[in-house]
C-alpha cells in the first residue's frame, strides 16, 4: 500500500505532536533528591514567601517574591507567583496550575505556566508544621527555600544548605531574596 503526500505528512505530524506531548509531561527528581512522604496538599495549600532561589530568567531582578497555591474547581492546584521587578519598578506575576506526578501522598507535582508543558516541583523537605519546604525542580538549575513568613529560622535554613549541598547543589549560587513591600 502506498501512501499519498499528504497522508504520510499527517502520519508524521501526528506521530511527532505524540512525542512532543509526552516529552512535555516528563517531570523529573534530581539524583539523590526524595520527596517527601506522607505529604498532605491541604496543609501545604496557602502563601509561601520565596527565602533562596537558584536564578532563572523568569525571575530574574525579582525581589518580595510569593507563590500561593489555592485548589482549582477540576482539583488541581492553582500556582500564583508574584514578584517586584526592581529593575524596572513593577510587579510581575505568573499564574499556572499544579498536579501530582503519580502518587498525591508524595511530594512530587509536575507544574505548567505554559500550556501543556509542565516542569517538576518535588518537595523534598518540609516541617511538621508545614513552615518551611525545600523545593528542588527537574534538576540541579531548580532550587527555592520557602516559609509561611518572610524569614527562616538558622536551624532551619543551615539544614536545608546543608540538604541541597547533599545533592550537589551548588548553593553559593543562591539568590537570597529581600522582602521589603
Amino acid at each position: 500500500m502506498k501512501l499519498k503526500n499528504w497522508q504520510l505528512a499527517l502520519a508524521l505530524g501526528l506521530g511527532a505532536a505524540a512525542v512532543a506531548l509526552k516529552l512535555s509531561s516528563c517531570v523529573s527528581i534530581p539524583k539523590g533528591a526524595k520527596a517527601v512522604k506522607p505529604f498532605y496538599k491541604d496543609k501545604y495549600l496557602g502563601k509561601w514567601y520565596e527565602i533562596a532561589r537558584l536564578d532563572f530568567k523568569y525571575e530574574k531582578n525579582l525581589n518580595n517574591v510569593t507563590a500561593t497555591y489555592t485548589l482549582r474547581g477540576d482539583g488541581l492546584i492553582r500556582v500564583d507567583n508574584r514578584g517586584y521587578d526592581f529593575v524596572n519598578n513593577k510587579w510581575k506575576q505568573s499564574v499556572g496550575k499544579a498536579k501530582f506526578a503519580g502518587d498525591p501522598n508524595t511530594g512530587r507535582l509536575q507544574v505548567s505556566f505554559f500550556g501543556p508543558f509542565y516542569a517538576g516541583y518535588n518537595v523534598i523537605a518540609i516541617d511538621d508544621n508545614y513552615k518551611y519546604a525545600l523545593i528542588a525542580g527537574n534538576n540541579l538549575n531548580y532550587l527555592w527555600i520557602l516559609s509561611r513568613e518572610k524569614t527562616i529560622p538558622e536551624a532551619i535554613k543551615s539544614d536545608y544548605l546543608e540538604k541541597a549541598k547533599s545533592i550537589v547543589y551548588d548553593v553559593s549560587k543562591l539568590v537570597w531574596d529581600q522582602h521589603d513591600r
